[in-house]
């Protein structure tokens, strides 16, 4: 725990002017992002009496080490950097607010030549238009149904498309006229795309002109007798009141708003956003958020309104925006909307009326959205804490190891070895630190001294990561039997952006998988290092035992014991992840076949030998010259190539005579062996 005097900045050297601030932890993780109109004033609120401090901001201050600023501008600049940052830097301290679940939205591919109408979820796409988010996705099969009758836009994948479109005929929702069939040209490019531009029209709100001029279009062919083709639009208007149905007015001035409500605690929040469009909801999403820094609820709706718009333009931002409480930078952060929007945005808290009811009703859905995440919450935080205490109390920890690394080897045979390591931390995987290494000493099936190996590897990075920020010295290397000149050789030109390093950050706990040799080799590795501060252990698959360093029988956890259940789940997860390496790899390897044969022909010109002619069975029927054509090839090694190839003709495959059919031979694997392993023991 550091003492915030230690890093307070001297007296007027903190300027007196907008910006943005950064603390970093003692390991120069950015851990808070934080923006003023005055630095001097804010920085100072964090330097005083740590008692007086908010207990979350007195954690903060307490982890930091340091900070540092940026001077902007404006606030709207402060407003953009701060959102920048936290996404680059993800800290730790700052409001991290995530989707409950991922919402779809309705889309509509207008960057394509003829449009599609579909769910869509995830990042948007330049070029195409959304509606939504909607709570769930049936609801918008629901509404796209009864609006094709009217607009008959494609729906097809691109699959469908291409083969309706070879056989000349349509798919089942062109006979049945949900459909225009421009797959078969009953349409063409430009009357599709006016039909989903009138769709797009319609899902925007611009409902009325439209279904006026429906009825005007059924009165006048009844009046000119053509009833089948006035039943047909009496039917689409029918189908179109039915799809605004499913969308009640809820602001009679068909206005285009978002409503923003927040229902908190002392520890956590929900944010619940209505999407209002052209007077009806047309959206509706939430967000989840523990309060790890000391913040009201204006600074949760700033934050939000971040989240919500950081990424959008356009029409996309509405014209009005209505919150329960005016953020501190209001006027920056109007500005910083209206920027985004290309247009005036109003934010303001709604006083009386319609809007004040509507906002009740988003109010009373964040309230019932955080009940429900509390209950869920609760067993799940109750669960992995009593998992972590059951590790800690097994092992002889001092504290629970909230960082766990596990590593795993795999490999074909003894070929393409490989190795995993996975990252666990507070009990959940942290899948942006999984890393993979490629074992370079010549191992075989030799697990023990692969294991010693990628451990030594990574715990050296951390060093030389500890090397890079002042922590540990060359000094400390060769007192610690480490290779000092290889850690300065790998700590030159080092960027200190305050990025996640590949290795910054030692675990409590290390995870090997497998029994006693396996966790001496980890274990060894640590001490050659001179790292003492870090648990190992093995988790042996054949009984589930769980192997510590120099122990001669094993711990063994109940069956129904939390931590065993996390240990395996982090076992499993490092398993996983090193046979698919090794699988990508052995696919990379193998994908050129003959070719390996070739002496003095290595993997960059093997793969453009392959990529050049498509495929292996492309590059045996080419002649020396066009070999010679691909960049790299000379003529002696084009020569030699055909020659390999030649001699690796691949024999004819067997046929059943009674059938006629070609039959698959099977190789099977070596007594003994498994024909596709990680660390099976």
């Amino acid at each position: 725990m550091a003492d915030p005097s230690s890093y307070r900045p001297q007296p007027g050297q903190v300027p007196d002017s907008p910006g943005v601030y950064r603390f970093r932890d003692e390991h120069r993780r950015v851990i808070y992002v934080g923006k003023a109109k005055s630095l001097r004033q804010r920085l100072a609120n964090y330097f005083q009496d740590v008692a007086g401090l908010h207990p979350r901001t007195a954690t903060m201050v307490t982890t930091a080490a340091s900070v540092e600023w940026t001077v902007v501008s404006t606030e709207v600049e402060a407003l953009q950097l701060e959102y920048s940052w936290i996404k680059e830097y993800d800290p730790r301290f700052n409001v991290k607010y995530r989707d409950d679940k991922s919402y779809p939205s309705l889309a509509v591919t207008m960057n394509e030549e003829y449009p599609r109408v579909q769910v869509m979820r995830g990042p948007k796409k330049k070029g195409v238009r959304y509606f939504g988010p909607y709570a769930h996705a049936w609801a918008i099969r629901e509404t796209v149904d009864l609006m094709l009758r009217a607009f008959p836009v494609r729906t097809c994948s691109a699959g469908v498309f291409k083969r309706s479109a070879q056989i000349g005929r349509p798919c089942l929702l062109g006979y049945i006229g949900k459909c225009s069939a421009p797959c078969v040209g009953r349409v063409t490019p430009e009357e599709h795309r006016e039909l989903a531009e009138d769709f797009c029209d319609f899902m925007a709100g611009r409902t009325g002109t439209y279904l006026s001029r429906l009825e005007a279009q059924m009165h006048e062919a009844a009046e000119e007798m053509e009833y089948e083709r006035a039943a047909r639009l009496r039917d689409d208007i029918g189908a179109l009141r039915r799809a605004m149905e499913k969308n009640a007015v809820v602001l009679a001035d068909a206005t285009d708003a978002d409503l923003v409500a927040v229902a908190e605690d002392e520890l956590e929040a929900a944010v619940q956003i209505f999407h209002v469009r052209g007077g009806r909801v047309r959206g509706q999403r939430g967000w989840v958020t523990d309060k790890v820094e000391a913040v009201d609820t204006a600074g949760l709706v700033e934050h939000a309104l971040q989240q919500l718009y950081g990424e959008e333009t356009g029409e996309a931002v509405p014209k009005e925006v209505l919150v329960p409480a005016l953020p501190e930078d209001a006027p920056a952060l109007g500005q910083w909307l209206a920027a985004r929007r290309g247009s005036q945005v109003s934010l303001r808290i709604p006083q009386r009326g319609d809007k004040k009811a509507l906002m009740e009703t988003v109010h009373r859905n964040a309230q019932q959205a955080l009940a429900l995440h509390k209950t869920k919450r609760a067993a799940d935080l109750t669960t992995r804490s009593r998992a972590l205490e059951e590790i800690a109390e097994a092992l002889g920890l001092d504290s629970a190891p909230l960082r766990i690394e596990c590593f795993d080897i795999s490999h074909l045979q003894g070929d393409d070895v490989v190795a995993s390591m996975v990252v666990f931390e507070d009990g959940l995987a942290r899948k942006g630190e999984y890393r993979r290494f490629q074992i370079k000493t010549f191992a075989g099936q030799d697990d023990v001294r692969s294991m010693h190996e990628v451990v030594s590897r990574r715990f050296r990075r951390y060093l030389q990561e500890k090397l890079k920020t002042g922590e540990w010295s060359p000094e400390d290397a060769a007192a610690d039997g480490a290779d000092a000149a290889e850690a300065v050789d790998g700590a030159g030109g080092a960027q200190d952006d305050g990025r996640p390093k590949r290795f910054a950050y030692p675990p409590q706990l290390v995870v090997v998988d497998g029994g006693r040799p396996q966790v001496a080799a980890a274990q060894r590795a640590l001490e050659e290092l001179g790292i003492d501060d870090v648990a190992v252990c093995g988790l042996a698959k054949r009984l589930e035992e769980v192997w510590l360093p120099g122990e001669e029988d094993p711990v063994v956890l109940p069956r129904t014991s939390e931590g065993l259940y996390l240990l395996q789940r982090v076992r499993d997860e490092a398993h996983r992840f090193a046979i698919q390496y090794q699988r990508s790899k052995r696919g990379k390897r193998l994908k050129a076949g003959p070719l390996d044969e070739v002496p003095g022909l290595g993997e960059t010109r093997k793969q453009a030998l392959v990529k050049h002619f498509g495929s292996v069975k492309k590059l045996r029927q080419a002649t020396i010259d066009q070999i010679c054509e691909v960049p790299g090839i000379g003529r002696k090694t084009a020569e030699t190539v055909a020659a390999a190839l030649a001699r690796a003709v691949p024999a004819a495959p067997a046929v059943n005579t009674a059938t006629g059919e070609i039959m698959e031979e099977e190789t099977p694997a070596p007594a003994g062996t498994s024909s596709e392993r990680g660390t099976d023991r």
